[in-house]
């Protein structure tokens, strides 16, 4: 299946960037884009064009080959299907996947090809949907593969910049606002995770005293980001659903999160359901530093990587 990518000049090309579920505080309530800053595109890529019949799958990129050999087990294709039920059309369409994400990395691998495949589609097809009525199905799908629907990678990854989930009955999200002199250093160690496996981890019930914590971390960073008081956010970004029983399962993780602090950052967590993990600061040199210290202590395998990042406000976009 992999191959030499070749694009014709009527072959429409979308990029759909990486995210960060959760973003420490906001267990599957709060999203946020990524874009490094260097202007590198961190995300996947769907190119797609006119077939003459069916659906004709290929895929290239970094990391296709940790995708099913066959076309037809991959998520793209099955989108391709799956929209064209939608639209109960018969129509041909040749549909490229350039994966350019780690699997099971922890920045929303996954929603990256489903965001961009919907969305190349519906663009290939004159925008059948509107963006509420895509993003639901952008949801609907993801709900298919991951067995319940999470909007927290699908509605950064699609709209851009930091996004509450609201899960109300005809608003799935609702943009808030970021800090835009923060720098995310975020930091892939080249392992892969299973979410299934790292939820697994996760207590069926939780003390009340942390519910409560919880409620009250949440709606506290979403007022300090409206207030725009930075500090506080900072003092509000804490994750007490899930890092207290993920972090020792990710290698590494506690000694970083302590040698981040120490450079200064001014605070971490883990990306989605990791390994991934983002570090905050409003530094650029302190970030700069972070992201050094993590390429050599934390990256333990081949294809590793980390970037200093600011969100991504423009979400998924034809390229």
């Amino acid at each position: 299946m992999n191959q030499t990518l070749k694009v014709s000049q009527d072959t429409l090309t979308v990029y759909a960037p990486a995210s960060m579920g959760n973003v420490g505080v906001g267990f599957d309530l709060l999203g946020a884009a990524l874009a490094p800053i260097d202007g590198s595109l961190l995300g996947d890529r769907v190119m797609i064009s006119v077939a003459a019949s069916g659906v004709e799958y290929s895929q290239t990129g970094e990391w296709a080959h940790k995708l099913p050999s066959d076309g037809k087990d991959n998520i793209v294709y099955q989108c391709a299907e799956f929209f064209l039920d939608k639209l109960q059309r018969q129509d041909g369409v040749t549909v490229c996947l350039e994966k350019n994400l780690p699997v099971g990395s922890g920045l929303g691998s996954s929603a990256s090809s489903v965001v961009a495949a919907l969305y190349a589609l519906n663009e290939h097809f004159g925008q059948p949907f509107n963006q509420q009525a895509l993003l639901a199905l952008m949801g609907e799908f993801e709900g298919k593969i991951s067995g319940s629907v999470h909007y927290d990678n699908v509605a950064p990854c699609y709209l851009g910049g930091m996004q509450l989930m609201l899960n109300a009955s005809n608003k799935a999200c609702a943009a808030i606002p970021s800090f835009d002199n923060w720098y995310w250093v975020i930091a892939y160690p080249g392992i892969s995770l299973s979410t299934a496996k790292m939820r697994e981890l996760l207590p069926q019930q939780y003390d009340k005293s942390v519910a409560i914590d919880f409620g009250r971390y949440l709606s506290a960073f979403v007022h300090a980001s409206y207030q725009q008081d930075a500090a506080l956010a900072v003092e509000m970004l804490k994750d007490v659903l899930a890092e207290p029983y993920r972090a020792s399962a990710i290698p590494g993780y506690t000694e970083a999160r302590a040698a981040l602090a120490e450079l200064g950052m001014l605070t971490s967590g883990i990306s989605g359901s990791g390994p991934t993990l983002f570090s905050v600061t409003d530094d650029l040199a302190t970030a700069e530093k972070a992201k050094n210290w993590l390429m050599q202590h934390y990256i333990s395998e081949q294809g590793g990587f980390a970037h200093v990042c600011k969100l991504d406000k423009l979400g998924t976009r034809c390229v």
